[in-house]
């Protein structure tokens, strides 16, 4: 854990918006972002300071809850009410060296207690990185001694990049003028449109990205339209588009030639990526709803074919870690007959001589490469061609696996 800057006082407005994060986020099942999203609408007020004192120590609870509750040694049968959560942002602030304040809820913490405990957490993996039992256990079978590292990245915050969008501007020219205008960013050199925020910053706000001229999206996640190579003049189908940031790259590596058949379940995300196409000036992206017939009418259609398929998101823990605690292991098993399904069905869209790549935000083996050795035991017109993982501990990029497959 890094200790955090040490703030004068804890302002008690703010601890207890993060208390009623924590109890919305573990008792009511809410989403981590969705509910910090929705406390700072309700207060405007609160400057830039506050927000991320609320932002940072509602993910750090609950990134770290199964250390904390091991350190504060809380009674799992009280773990609902609010007295107990409060107990746990208490310790999770004595973690991180801040003096805490002398209110009734937090005169009973006892600071060598919990540094004895975390002491002790040292010893026990699944502990001290913060993980149930079972996902310990998966990951260790599947990854066996990557797993250490990869749990310890998975654990940082996570950073944030942008895609530059190559028909408006240039990756030089971006960092340079997010630079001059107060965003700071350095070139990811490994990846050839990403830039890295160096410091946290409402992006979204930059005039340059009202122009269209960068979308927010992972550094791993941008090397999978590029692995699948699409080229000008292309029919290519994104057929789990969902919001569509891989259907927007990939328009722009064609340069609004040709056609992207992008495709969601969701009408919802398939109209927002209508807007991001506008603003990108974008406007070879066609939005379609997955339906049987959809999919019957696209048959042997496409040069390229991304499957981005649904998944565990155990490769991008560090950007929702209350997945951590929600996911179960009934649910892997479920997930995995949907991308066999999906795999396919879906695959029938692509022509003979065409390409297309299976895509996962996942770590585990059961989602990755025993899902393409299934499908090519059962589809002997394919054929393997390539690869590729992205680890969290090499790159500091969310994890993600690729392969390449080829119809012949």
């Amino acid at each position: 854990l890094q200790p955090m800057e040490k703030t004068k006082r804890i302002y008690k407005p703010l601890a207890v918006a993060v208390v009623d994060n924590l109890m919305a986020i573990f008792n009511e099942n809410k989403m981590a972002d969705k509910v910090i999203e929705k406390t700072f609408k309700l207060n405007p007020k609160w400057g830039a300071r506050d927000r991320s004192f609320i932002a940072e120590n509602t993910y750090g609870v609950v990134r770290w809850w199964r250390l904390i509750k091991f350190c504060a040694e809380i009674d799992q049968r009280k773990i609902k009410d609010r007295s107990v959560f409060e107990k746990m942002l208490a310790t999770w602030l004595v973690m991180n060296n801040f003096d805490l304040p002398d209110w009734e809820e937090m005169v009973t913490i006892d600071p060598k207690l919990i540094l004895t405990n975390w002491q002790k957490a040292q010893e026990i993996r699944k502990v001290r990185e913060s993980v149930p039992d079972w996902l310990d256990e998966i990951g260790q079978r599947d990854l066996g001694e990557n797993w250490d590292k990869e749990l310890k990245a998975m654990n940082q915050e996570a950073s944030v990049f942008l895609r530059v969008n190559g028909l408006k501007t240039t990756k030089a020219e971006l960092q340079k003028l997010l630079n001059d205008s107060g965003i700071e960013v350095e070139a990811v050199y490994s990846v050839p449109d990403a830039l890295k925020l160096v410091q946290r910053k409402n992006v979204f706000a930059s005039e340059y990205f009202k122009k269209g001229f960068f979308e927010v999206q992972d550094a791993g996640s941008q090397l999978i339209p590029e692995f699948l190579g699409a080229s000008p003049g292309m029919r290519v189908v994104d057929a789990c588009a969902g919001a569509g940031g891989k259907s927007l790259q990939l328009g722009e590596m064609m340069q609004n030639k040709g056609k992207v058949i992008a495709m969601d379940i969701a009408e919802w995300k398939l109209t927002e990526l209508k807007k991001r196409a506008k603003r990108n000036g974008i406007d070879n992206v066609e939005t379609r709803l997955i339906e049987a017939k959809s999919i019957k009418r696209l048959q042997n259609s496409a040069d390229r074919l991304l499957l981005d398929v649904p998944c565990s998101g155990l490769g991008v823990l560090k950007r929702n870690p209350d997945a951590k605690w929600k996911l179960k292991p009934e649910f892997i098993e479920e997930i995995k007959e949907l991308q066999a399904t999906i795999l396919q069905d879906y695959s029938k869209m692509l022509k003979k001589g065409g390409e297309m790549v299976y895509a996962t935000c996942s770590l585990l083996q059961a989602e990755n490469e025993d899902q393409v050795r299934l499908f090519l035991r059962n589809n002997p017109d394919f054929e393997f061609i390539a690869e590729k993982r992205i680890s969290p501990a090499e790159t500091g990029f969310d994890g993600f696996y690729m392969a390449k497959m080829k119809r012949n």
